[in-house]
């Protein structure tokens, strides 16, 4: 989503300066907060498309901030923080999070993440669609899958994987996007690769319009 703002919220310089410099370089608009007061009143003048919140800021903390944003907006916030145990998770979540981030991690993993709560974000403020490319249709409203007509069963995860996939027929979707699109547990990116096999799989004669692109990821051909 280039050109959407990020609002990172972190007390420690170092790794502000790390978030700031990646996001920019993905095409996002940043601005700064170290504290929860100022979080609170850039929050309100920037008005950002999604919160990059460390859990452990100068008071008011990354939990309180969550909460007084989320009683009057619904935008992103990705919680950011060293602890890892699953009550901060938890709670973090319960707040209204869209996601929990623990420390130390990928630069490049949070613009993944960032990327893919922004179109999870979009994509609910768009009316659903039919989609179909290489004889594969799917269906939004419906949440089905065809394949020349003929019904084909997947998972919720399959179904994530697959519609990205026709969304960006055309394009090589990296393995590491799709990876966190679907929330895989496993941080194997092999894992989308037995994905995809079941998905090729269950297609039957539409499973060839799924393409390995090598050292990348996968890719739909939009011609036969």
């Amino acid at each position: 989503m280039s050109g959407a703002r990020i609002l990172v919220v972190e007390d420690e310089t170092a790794i502000a300066d790390v978030v700031d410099a990646y996001l920019r370089q993905a095409g996002y608009r940043v601005e700064r907060a170290a504290n929860g007061r100022d979080a609170l009143q850039m929050w309100r003048t920037f008005d950002p498309d999604l919160i990059v919140l460390d859990l452990m800021i100068p008071g008011p903390n990354g939990i309180e901030v969550a909460k007084t944003v989320r009683a009057e907006s619904d935008v992103a916030i990705a919680m950011l923080t060293a602890r890892a145990d699953e009550t901060d998770r938890l709670e973090g979540l319960g707040v209204g999070a869209d996601d929990y981030i623990t420390k130390p991690f990928s630069p490049r993993e949070l613009v993944l993440r960032v990327d893919a709560i922004l179109r999870r974000a979009q994509g609910g403020l768009r009316a659903p669609r039919s989609l179909e490319v290489g004889g594969i249709a799917i269906d939004e409203n419906g949440h089905t899958v065809t394949c020349r007509g003929n019904d084909v069963h997947l998972t919720p995860n399959q179904f994530a994987l697959l519609r990205r996939l026709v969304a960006d027929a055309g394009t090589a979707v990296h393995r590491e996007a799709l990876m966190v699109l679907v929330h895989l547990d496993s941080l194997d990116p092999r894992t989308v690769d037995v994905h995809v096999s079941q998905i090729r799989r269950k297609l039957g004669p539409c499973g060839n319009a799924i393409e390995t692109v090598r050292g990348i990821g996968y890719r739909v051909r939009t011609t036969p």
